[in-house]
């Protein structure tokens, strides 16, 4: 989906300030009043005193003690229904608003244009809804009406002959709203739910610890030790994931720290140094360690994934089949292959099993060995996954030496258990 709008783009990296009260003793400007307000902008359907449609609404965020700093953003969200049948088709809708209860001369900041569109709807997908941002406008109420227009894909090229297609026809909407903190504004979407990604990889984190500490105690390990080194390992692991994140999508480093965008790969890797370091100074058998923090790492990440799925992030390809979940990636909303429920059942499975091997016949003699099978299972099973999300591989031939990797190292890390616990 692309987006162009006027005027000026705000950058995630903008500072956060306060906006100065109004001064009376600045009389510098002429201000140009108008003998009476600016009408509103019309209804495209229904006309100039129509009330606002549904189809068409403003993200709401009320706090007052965010109310007056910047940067300030207005989020749009306009919803149809697909056709039920016939070929993809693309959708652009066309923003046009005013700011509210203004009686000077709309000044830049008071009027905006912006265009969306979603390249490929697919007939028979149900519901739809494109959210949008507006930044740099004056903080306010606002008017704002949305005009869609539907064109077939391909629709710059001559038809090689026959009729052209049919295609739907969308009704436009209005609406009337305020602005609302750019950085909140900005995770705003139907299906969104604000905080749900870190809260619950917060408490993926919190059940993973307890397993972890119950397995330590069964096993013999020093509980309060193996919990220490992991809860460091943790933090640990986070930068990883940040550090991990940043060196994927170069883009994300003109944003603030603390904003979102983390990798599960980058979290591996660092827990698993600091697990290291960490055992070596508390005197913990590494391997052993390792070994009881596969299945907690696995019922964290299984629950952290629905974090995934309600914040919007790693999202599926959109589907037409009946099978798919309605959700969105903050900026459309539509059934879609629910990747990170699979990877979350994904999950759950390897630390299903990986749980009852340590219960039932003990760590290995080989340490080490049930947390290497355990992650390359994860490794395998993920990028069988990979093909089915929304984004597309950053590599040509990446996936399939992972692929191929993975399955190497999880066969033997099999065919070495079975030997340990058999002899």
């Amino acid at each position: 989906m692309t987006n162009h709008h006027k005027p000026g783009t705000w950058q995630p990296g903008a500072s956060f300030q306060r906006r100065p009260a109004a001064s009376a003793t600045n009389s510098s400007a002429t201000k140009v009043e108008p003998s009476h307000p600016a009408p509103p902008l019309p209804d495209p359907d229904r006309g100039s005193d129509a009330a606002p449609t549904n189809a068409l609404r403003v993200s709401a965020f009320n706090c007052d003690a965010l109310a007056e700093v910047e940067p300030h953003a207005l989020g749009l969200t306009y919803e149809f229904l697909a056709a039920p049948e016939g070929d993809p088709y693309s959708v652009t809708i066309a923003f046009e608003g005013r700011r509210t209860g203004v009686k000077h001369q709309p000044r830049p900041g008071d009027r905006f244009t912006l265009s969306t569109t979603v390249e490929k709807v697919l007939p028979g997908s149900g519901r739809v809804a494109v959210t949008t941002r507006v930044p740099d406008v004056t903080p306010g109420s606002w008017h704002v009406v949305a005009r869609p227009s539907v064109h077939p894909i391909g629709s710059d090229r001559k038809p090689s002959g026959g009729a052209r297609p049919v295609l739907p026809r969308l009704a436009g909407g209005s609406a009337e709203g305020s602005t609302g903190w750019a950085p909140v504004i900005a995770q705003k979407a139907p299906g969104v739910l604000l905080g749900s990604w870190a809260g619950l990889v917060g408490l993926g984190a919190g059940v993973g610890l307890i397993v972890q500490a119950i397995l330590a105690g069964l096993l013999g390990l020093p509980v309060f030790g193996v919990f220490l080194v992991s809860v460091l390992a943790s933090l640990i692991g986070l930068v990883g994931a940040k550090v991990y994140y940043l060196a994927v999508y170069p883009a994300a480093r003109r944003q603030p720290l603390n904003g979102g965008g983390m990798c599960i790969q980058g979290f591996v890797i660092g827990a698993a140094v600091g697990l290291i370091v960490g055992a070596l100074a508390v005197g913990v058998e590494i391997g052993s360690l390792l070994d009881i923090t596969a299945p907690p790492l696995m019922f964290g990440m299984m629950i952290g994934r629905f974090g995934c799925f309600f914040s919007g992030c790693c999202v599926g390809r959109p589907t037409a089949s009946r099978w798919g979940l309605w959700s969105s990636d903050r900026r459309l909303g539509v059934r879609r292959i629910p990747t990170q429920l699979f990877e979350s059942a994904l999950a759950a499975t390897i630390g299903a099993i990986a749980l009852a091997v340590l219960v039932t016949a003990g760590l290995p003699e080989l340490g080490g060995t049930i947390f290497i099978g355990a992650l390359a299972a994860y490794v395998l099973g993920r990028q069988l996954l990979l093909p089915l999300r929304a984004e597309s591989s950053k590599t040509q031939h990446g996936r399939a030496i992972t692929l191929a990797g993975a399955a190497i190292v999880l066969l033997a890390a099999i065919v070495v258990a079975i030997i340990t616990y058999a002899s």
